[in-house]
């Protein structure tokens, strides 16, 4: 600690100017973490605070809502209400509060004695300062400025992590409820099946083998429609969770169907390179060793110097003389020479130098591993779009002309429709996953 008495040393108005530099912004850094997640969202990320902004907020959702959403309203609506996420933000003010402190300059301290004895009275008085924290205040003040910018990062990656969560819940919540349509027609081809096949066996028409069979098969339509509205509910309730709305916005409604494939296989070139130029994790990562390594080079400089006083002093007597003067108090590293706290920050240096290569590691196998993931969901995707479902519908064709022409049954034209409706299923099924990879291709490569 430095001790020093008013003028002798620094000014107290300089000492105020210094102590005013470092000031808390109006946004605490949202406005560069929007800027951030802009360039990968295509969106602009927006952070409501005062009541005003709420207000504002909540008429944009409502509209919003008013009309069947798309993904990208999807993802609007969830980085405007989604707790969780607002939540993350305040981070930002507690890591740059952590920055500003760090930046000001140490409190002063003043001491004041009186001590008598007898008739004498001695009167004490001194003023200090902490000399480390004014030598360090470069050091620390990059420090956490270092710690602000990895903050940001883990913001804006928080955002996309929203952001693509919210869109494969939307995927899968327009998908089940696609796919409870179609299954609600095999429900009802089978409910018809199993009426005539009881009316025929009444009749003497239908055997008791054909008759359960057709009987057993609508069971198990019931059976898949329930399954497939609990999935439908389970997966928009999920969407609902991440766009962060009421049960009062829960009624919402979703596109009929899927988005077209595109039209073309896709194709990327570099892709691991793109990953580790646009991740914001390998970017924090980053960051945090290089913040590492000034904190080790700091906590070595300072090893054997740990506490220093330079103190101002100034007694005084009724009737005798000032006594002036300084006094200086240093520890002596006697039994901890800083050692263990060297150690102690090497040791943490290299452990984030080894999950920075370990996290880029990771990042280049989940980018070659979504992008298969991706190239295969398109194919497959396609396959079905393609080839299954209109040899399913040539199928259908003939059968009706079979039974137009009384070569088959009803019972294979219901057999069929059921069938059909499978195949529909599928196709849907592939779609969802097609687009579900397509989102996880774009997180893996930190943006579109």
């Amino acid at each position: 600690m430095f001790i020093f008495m008013r003028r002798r040393v620094l000014p107290a108005s300089l000492l105020a100017a210094l102590a005013g530099c470092a000031s808390l912004s109006a946004d605490q850094g949202f406005g560069d973490v929007s800027e951030i997640a802009g360039q990968r969202l295509r969106q602009t990320p927006e952070r409501p605070r005062s009541e005003a902004e709420l207000g504002e907020t909540r008429q944009l959702i409502d509209k919003l809502l008013q009309k069947p959403l798309s993904v990208d309203d999807a993802v609007q609506i969830a980085l405007l209400g989604n707790r969780g996420l607002q939540a993350d933000y305040e981070e930002l003010g507690i890591v740059e509060a952590n920055l500003v402190q760090a930046s000001r300059l140490p409190n002063p301290g003043f001491s004041f004695g009186r001590t008598r004895s007898g008739d004498d009275i001695k009167i004490d008085r001194s003023f200090s300062m902490a000399v480390m924290g004014l030598l360090t205040l470069p050091a620390t003040s990059k420090i956490e400025r270092r710690q602000f910018q990895i903050a940001k990062l883990s913001a804006a990656a928080r955002i996309l992590q929203v952001a693509a969560a919210t869109r494969t819940a939307y995927y899968q919540s327009v998908a089940a409820t696609q796919s409870v349509r179609y299954q609600e027609q095999v429900e009802s081809a089978a409910a018809a099946g199993s009426e005539l096949a009881l009316k025929m066996a009444q009749a003497g028409n239908f055997n008791q083998l054909e008759l359960t069979r057709e009987q057993a098969f609508h069971a198990d339509a019931i059976v898949q429609l329930a399954r497939s509205r609990q999935q439908a509910v389970a997966a928009r309730e999920q969407l609902i969770r991440l766009l962060g709305l009421s049960r009062a916005q829960s009624g919402f409604q979703l596109p009929q169907q899927l988005p077209e494939l595109p039209d073309a296989r896709p194709s990327l070139q570099d892709a691991e390179t793109q990953a580790m130029s646009q991740r914001l994790d390998i970017a924090a990562a980053k960051l945090e060793v290089d913040g590492l390594q000034a904190t080790l080079g700091l906590n070595r400089a300072t090893r054997f110097i740990n506490v220093m006083e330079l103190a101002y002093l100034h007694n005084s007597e009724p009737g005798a003389s000032r006594e002036t003067g300084y006094q200086v108090s240093l520890e002596i590293p006697l039994f901890d020479w800083g050692s263990a706290r060297v150690a102690k920050s090497e040791a943490i240096y290299m452990q984030a130098a080894h999950r920075l290569a370990a996290a880029a590691t990771d990042a280049q196998s989940q980018v070659r591993a979504s992008y298969q993931n991706y190239l295969t969901a398109y194919d497959l995707a396609r396959h079905y779009r393609d080839q299954v479902l209109p040899l399913r519908k040539r199928i259908s064709d003939e059968y009706l002309l079979r039974y137009n022409g009384m070569l088959s049954s009803v019972f294979e034209l219901l057999a069929d429709a059921r069938e059909q409706a499978n195949a529909v299923n599928a196709t849907i099924d592939a779609s969802r996953d097609f687009w579900i990879a397509d989102n996880e291709m774009q997180l893996a490569l930190g943006g579109p």
